[in-house]
């Protein structure tokens, strides 16, 4: 039986060792997973930020596009188009 006492407490610290092992390594990959989506966040949060800052430009282009000055002279310039006479302008009322 004194063989058997000796055994397991060797056994015992093998185990020990196994899960500290184990548990370094983990602690290994989260922290490298971890830092890994950091760099993802911030290479997505400044592509967000680039989106974002030609998004206002688009819409700053599109405000001046859709003036009436520049819709009437695409009318009138590239489409030929022209003011009818008063005579030729109806007004049709509901009964």
């Amino acid at each position: 039986m004194a063989g058997g006492e000796k055994k397991e407490p060797v056994l015992l610290v093998l185990v020990f060792a196994a899960v500290c092992v184990i548990t370094a390594m983990g602690l290994v990959y989260t922290k490298h997973e971890s830092r890994r989506l950091f760099v993802e966040l911030e290479t997505l949060t400044r592509e967000r930020d680039e989106l974002n800052i030609e998004w206002g430009q688009l819409q700053i282009e599109q405000s001046t596009w859709a003036t009436h000055a520049r819709i009437e002279q695409v009318a009138t310039d590239d489409l030929r188009l022209a003011r009818p006479d008063t005579a030729d302008i109806f007004v049709i009322e509901q009964p």
